[in-house]
């Protein structure tokens, strides 16, 4: 029988390697001659998301051959029948990165095979804030532990979501729920960085996200900042089934959950054009 993994080594190694990559994705930024190309009509990839994952992959499959590796921009490396999985966006906020908007993320999570966090790293490379978490043991902004907002009223909270790569072809393209959202609260932001966003949840400056159709790259790590800072997670209905696949996301304080799947509602049942 196998020894059980040792957590917080693989969270310690999750960090290095987050640490890594920023650096690499700084010099990109700091000399913006990219080379950019197009996965769809919206989606965007260059080659500092390309280079970042292969230094991240090279760094946990080194340490852990026997895991499985899933990364946004080179699919499953390692062991794809593994009883831990690797969840790797190498650049989280691509868009913005590209524009030379200083808003972007490296976000790597490990799971169980049922795509439950155990692990999760977000690193800012421009603000230089590494947000970590650990299943049982908390989340951190460096030292400092995180916790969620106190707001209660959703018409008192700063929000925020993002629209699908295929927004332009498809009717469920989130306008309408956004729309619904305008006005039932203080403000919705749409920043561009699913992984960060749902660290700036986890650490109290939103009160509340929301989005459908992500990928566990872009939201296992932020989704355990929010458990492990006292957050609520859950689906538009309210129950857990597809959060940790991306179907349907849900994060808040815990206060003002209710209030959101309300507007949810409400968007759900919107016309579509």
């Amino acid at each position: 029988m196998s020894e059980p993994l040792d957590l917080a080594a693989a969270l310690s190694l999750a960090e290095d390697a987050a640490r890594r990559a920023a650096e690499l994705l700084r010099s990109y930024f700091r000399h913006p001659k990219l080379k950019i190309q197009r996965k769809g009509a919206t989606d965007l990839v260059t080659e500092a998301d390309q280079r970042s994952e292969a230094l991240i992959a090279q760094m946990l499959l080194s340490a852990y051959p026997d895991h499985a590796l899933i990364g946004e921009e080179g699919g499953i490396q390692g062991n794809s029948a593994a009883n831990y999985r690797w969840h790797v966006d190498p650049l989280d906020g691509t868009t913005n990165f590209a524009h030379q908007i200083p808003f972007f993320a490296v976000s790597i999570a490990l799971s169980d095979a049922n795509n439950v966090p155990l692990v999760g790293v977000v690193y800012d490379p421009i603000q230089e804030e590494c947000f970590t978490a650990l299943r049982g043991g908390g989340a951190r902004l460096g030292r400092k532990k995180l916790r969620v907002s106190k707001t209660r009223k959703l018409a008192e909270a700063l929000v925020a979501s993002g629209f699908p790569h295929d927004k332009r072809v498809n009717p469920d393209n989130n306008t309408e729920e956004w729309a619904c959202f305008v006005p039932r609260t203080q403000s919705v932001r749409r920043l561009g960085s699913a992984a960060l966003e749902l660290c700036y949840v986890a650490a109290g400056r939103l009160d509340g996200y929301w989005e459908a159709r992500t990928h566990t790259w872009d939201i296992l790590a932020g989704l355990l900042m929010v458990e492990e800072s006292g957050g609520k997670l859950s689906n538009y209905r309210g129950r857990q089934e597809g959060v940790y696949e991306g179907v349907q996301v849900v994060a808040s304080n815990g206060h003002i959950h209710e209030e959101m799947l309300e507007v949810l509602i409400l968007g759900a049942a919107a016309p579509r054009p």
